[in-house]
């Protein structure tokens, strides 16, 4: 295996950055300060390339850059036309296969998947509304499962059992009707999680969430209401 602190040099977009052996494309983009859109990404997680919005062309072919190890003289594409096409589809594609209400939703202004399809430039979808009918659950005193807003991104999964070592969480059904799953109880008021797990605090589009602190930051000043997500793009 590579010696993680040997340095490389790759190029994104024609900007050459250095990285080091060992790290993941997309950790290599961050550190130089060049944002790869992204929704099932979380850097304290490992990376499984479940949402392919971070899908780069890599000296010719695609590849998920949260699992694409760097390597010495690589050339990448990320900001172009045709990948950004690509990734708005799959945007629109997650929002009409759930229950996304971003006008009178509470976590406006605070989701991860509401502002990467802003800075996409994706306003509204074009694909028509599946309309699913989602299972909520409520039966925990502080946490709460709003399943209309899950992109099964994995991130629950992920940390529950990695970082939380409770393994709450898990996946049942198939195809469009594949959901996150509450394992053994499938109940979340019967579980051992608490409100300071990191499963809730990493969900991208709050669908697992605190409960009585939807409005505790009013709309208009929540993090993507003053600023994109991502790392500012190199000029």
């Amino acid at each position: 295996m590579s010696d993680r602190n040997e340095r490389i040099t790759l190029t994104i977009d024609g900007v050459e950055i250095s990285g080091e052996s060992g790290m993941t494309l997309i950790e290599a983009a961050d550190a130089a300060g060049i944002y790869i859109p992204r929704l099932c990404h979380h850097p304290d997680l490992p990376p499984t390339g479940h949402c392919r919005v971070c899908t780069v062309t890599v000296n010719g072919g695609n590849g998920a850059a949260c699992t694409r190890p760097v390597a010495d003289g690589m050339v990448v594409e990320n900001d172009t036309e045709r990948l950004n096409t690509l990734r708005r589809n799959l945007i629109e594609m997650t929002f009409v296969e759930g229950n996304h209400y971003c006008p009178e939703c509470e976590v406006s202004g605070d989701c991860e998947l509401q502002a990467v399809a802003y800075r996409l430039g994706m306003t509204a979808p074009h694909y028509p509304a599946l309309n699913p009918e989602r299972e909520i659950d409520g039966s925990h005193p502080d946490v709460f499962i709003d399943r209309n807003r899950c992109i099964l991104c994995g991130r629950c999964v992920r940390a529950s059992a990695l970082i939380d070592g409770k393994s709450i969480f898990g996946y049942k059904y198939r195809g469009i009707h594949k959901a996150v799953a509450v394992v053994v109880t499938d109940r979340l008021g019967e579980t051992e999680i608490e409100a300071t797990d990191k499963a809730v605090s990493v969900c991208p589009t709050q669908c697992l969430r605190v409960k009585r602190r939807g409005f505790r930051t009013p709309l208009g000043s929540r993090r993507f209401d003053r600023e994109p997500i991502g790392i500012p793009e190199r000029e």
